[in-house]
C-alpha cells in the first residue's frame, strides 16, 4: 500500500505538467506514453515482524536533454515533454505535497480508494499487450492488482497473478 501511495502521489504531482499521458508501470515506474520518465524504490527496515522505517527513493528525468544510445527512444524527460526546463524546487514541493495527501489516505486506512486510484492509472490497464514469463511470450490484459501487490493479467481466458520480476512488459 505504501508503494501505491507513493506512486499515486508522484504521478499526481506530474500530471499537472504532463497531462493524461502519464501512467505508473507496475509496480513503480513512471511512463509517459511508451517511454520511461522515472521510477521509485522503497526499502523497508523491519524490527522483528514490524516495520521500523521505510526509505523511499524517487528518480525522475527532469531537465535531461541528452540520453545514452542504449535508452534513446525508450526514455524521456519532463524537458522533452514540455520543451522547457522545470524549476526543481517547485517540482520537489509539488511531489512532497501530493505524496503527503496519499500518505494521509494510507494512514486513514483508505486502502480501497488507494488501490482504485493506483490501478486506474496503470500503464496498459485494460489493454491487450505482449508480455514474457520464463522466456515464453503471451498476450494479456491487466485487470487488477491484488491486496498483496501482485499484478493480475487475463490471458487465455484466465486470471494469472504475477509477483515482482515474474513478468516482463514487451513493446
Amino acid at each position: 500500500m505504501l508503494n501505491m501511495a507513493i506512486s499515486i502521489g508522484v504521478r499526481n504531482a506530474l500530471l499537472g505538467l504532463t497531462g493524461s499521458g502519464l501512467k505508473v508501470k507496475w509496480p513503480n515506474d513512471l511512463y509517459y506514453g511508451n517511454q520511461k520518465l522515472g521510477g521509485m524504490l522503497i526499502e523497508n527496515i523491519l524490527a522483528g515482524s514490524s516495520y521500523k522505517a521505510s526509505i523511499i527513493g524517487i528518480g525522475i528525468n527532469v531537465n535531461q536533454v541528452l540520453f545514452s544510445p542504449e535508452v534513446l527512444g525508450r526514455a524521456t524527460s519532463l524537458h522533452e515533454i514540455l520543451q522547457q526546463d522545470v524549476n526543481l524546487i517547485w517540482l520537489l514541493a509539488e511531489i512532497c505535497r501530493h505524496i503527503e495527501q496519499q500518505y494521509l489516505k494510507l494512514k486513514q486506512g483508505k486502502y480501497e480508494s488507494l488501490t482504485e486510484d493506483y490501478v486506474g492509472g496503470l500503464y496498459r490497464f485494460e489493454e491487450f499487450a505482449p508480455y514474457r514469463q520464463n522466456g515464453e511470450v503471451f498476450e494479456g490484459r491487466i485487470v487488477k492488482v491484488t491486496d498483496s501487490g501482485m499484478l493480475v493479467i487475463v490471458t487465455g481466458g484466465q486470471e494469472v497473478e504475477f509477483n515482482f520480476k515474474e513478468v516482463e512488459f514487451l513493446t
